[in-house]
């Protein structure tokens, strides 16, 4: 069937089309490959708040959970199964993504926030999911917090593909890549015969909340409303201007000289927040070489309908960093805009993940 022209444009120019939601009625229904077959849709995105709504909101799961109840399963146990099934079953419709580009038909799932600053838990569980699921096509999502970053390392040396989550800075976003260097670059140390096959990386750099959290500053600081909506699209411009020095530096050169993957960036929270913005303006002004964007069904679909390409990222940079910068001007400090958003990130799944928990706690309850 016809992939959607604008979406097949978007690809073309070397955005990687991912979805922001999946659900096991999205899969059984047939939606879910209705959309990589006529949407460009070569990956799947989840996340503690994506998996509450599904789950809350379909019958689809009773059965599961009626088996699990009688067994007398426990909560955490029967919460991993539940999402670690959709979750395998989406990488085995994504299959032949995977085996035709090499790098996409990845779905990902998200490690408990409730431990984003713990490391040795975090890397402990990466492990389990990654056994759980066992997909060559998964990603686990690891949250680029301090703690983080040193289980990304720990990952990516095990041959266990991440995604990592929840980056807000460029600075961060620098760790970030160094995180996945020294992962690779500690495999080989374990093993100098060591191969990288099969191992890729994304790293999901948050756009939408920049806006939101610095349109409310300048309002605060009365600064001049044309830098509103300015921000997120800046801030993201120069994270690829920082990936693509970090990639071409020898110390990545001598990676892929043994068969390493780059970890592309990944835009993520690309819906936006404001309805007095473009609904496609986190993915038109995001156009780049081997970038990722995950979307929700409904950016998605405002992109099949009336997007368009923007000024590419690559001829960006200088008004970027002027943006940024009149905006430090404005009186807003970007350092603290960058802890609270992570904060409020971890923060947010943490509270998603609860509400998931108490919700798979009330479904057992029920059914038992």
């Amino acid at each position: 069937m016809a992939q959607n022209e604008k979406l097949a444009e978007l690809s073309s120019a070397g955005v990687a089309v991912w979805l922001d939601d999946l659900s096991r009625d999205r899969i059984r229904s047939g939606n879910l490959q209705a959309l990589v077959d006529e949407h460009s849709v070569v990956g799947v995105t989840t996340n503690p708040t994506i998996f509450a709504a599904a789950i809350s909101g379909s019958d689809s799961y009773d059965d599961q959970v009626h088996a699990m109840a009688v067994r007398r399963v426990g909560v955490a146990e029967a919460l991993r199964t539940i999402t670690a099934a959709d979750v395998r079953d989406a990488c085995d419709l994504l299959a032949p993504v995977a085996e035709r580009t090499g790098r996409d038909g990845r779905v990902s799932l998200e490690v408990s926030p409730d431990i984003a600053h713990d490391t040795d838990a975090t890397a402990a569980e990466a492990a389990h999911l990654w056994w759980l699921v066992d997909r060559p096509n998964l990603f686990i999502k690891i949250p680029a917090t301090q703690e983080g970053l040193a289980a990304i390392t720990t990952s990516i040396a095990r041959g266990i593909s991440v995604n990592v989550t929840l980056i807000f800075s460029p600075e961060r976003y620098r760790a970030v890549m160094d995180a996945y260097l020294s992962g690779l670059e500690q495999r080989l140390a374990d093993d100098p015969e060591a191969g990288f096959e099969g191992i890729e990386s994304v790293a999901s750099f948050f756009v939408s909340r920049v806006d939101s959290e610095v349109d409310k500053r300048l309002d605060k600081a009365g600064a001049d409303p044309a830098l509103k909506g300015r921000a997120a699209v800046a801030n993201a411009r120069l994270a690829y201007q920082a990936y693509e020095e970090v990639f071409s530096s020898d110390r990545w050169k001598a990676l892929a000289a043994r068969g390493a993957s780059p970890q592309r960036p990944l835009w993520a929270s690309t819906g936006v927040k404001d309805p007095a913005y473009p609904d496609t303006l986190y993915v038109s002004e995001l156009v780049a070489p081997d970038t990722v964007n995950t979307m929700p069904e409904k950016t998605l679909m405002a992109y099949a309908d009336h997007g368009s390409l923007g000024t590419p990222v690559q001829k960006a940079y200088d008004e970027a960093a002027a943006t940024m910068q009149a905006i430090r001007d404005a009186g807003v400090d970007l350092d603290d805009v960058f802890r609270v958003l992570e904060d409020e990130g971890v923060q947010k799944f943490a509270d998603s993940w609860n509400e998931l928990v108490e919700s798979v706690r009330s479904e057992l309850e029920d059914k038992a």
